[in-house]
């Protein structure tokens, strides 16, 4: 049954109030409409796009979490962390990421969002990077999506440092790893 706007509309607030991660693809589908109608609803409702829901949904869930450095400063989307434990994020390389002339992404930006990660999943409120040992495993190329993992290895508590392995994704391919030791001024 084909709904006029106004039905549509409303459901489609719902539908998404919901469940934030839905795609318009799949919104489409589930009211038998174009994706541009969607779009356009979307718009007129001043609903944001997907990727701006998630970075919505995770600000709110880890702000009251990261506790070393502000979620703005983190490089790239934080998406899951857990103190002192691991955390994820997410990298889209774009045109200010890469050399104009072959359009690989500059190694600072990759290296940039491990080392923020590292910094963000530390539970204290001072954490410093006190060492990295890095490896670029491939070149990552414009419009790649980066997803980086960090995992706590080791809390030395008689030393203040805490060791955290990162390692970079695209497309399940490894492209970056890092050890790195970080500085926090005390342990919870």
């Amino acid at each position: 049954m084909r709904r006029n706007k106004k039905e549509r509309q409303a459901l489609l607030t719902a539908t998404i109030n919901e469940n934030p991660f839905v795609t318009d693809e799949e919104l489409a589908e589930k009211f038998k409409v174009s994706v541009q109608t969607i779009r356009l609803d979307r718009l007129e409702l001043s609903i944001p796009e997907l990727r701006e829901r998630i970075k919505t949904v995770a600000e709110k869930r880890f702000e009251d979490e990261v506790r070393s450095l502000p979620l703005d400063e983190v490089i790239g989307e934080i998406i899951d962390i857990e103190l002192d434990q691991s955390a994820i994020s997410i990298f889209d390389v774009k045109e200010e990421h890469v050399f104009k002339r072959n359009q690989i992404a500059r190694g600072h930006h990759l290296f940039a969002q491990a080392n923020s990660l590292a910094v963000a999943v530390i539970n204290d409120e001072l954490a410093l990077t006190a060492k990295a040992n890095i490896q670029f495993k491939r070149s990552v190329k414009l419009n790649e999506r980066v997803v980086a993992k960090a995992r706590v290895s080791k809390i030395d508590e008689n030393i203040g440092r805490t060791f955290v392995e990162v390692t970079s994704y695209v497309n399940n391919e490894l492209v970056f790893t890092g050890d790195f030791e970080m500085y926090r001024s005390k342990t919870n």
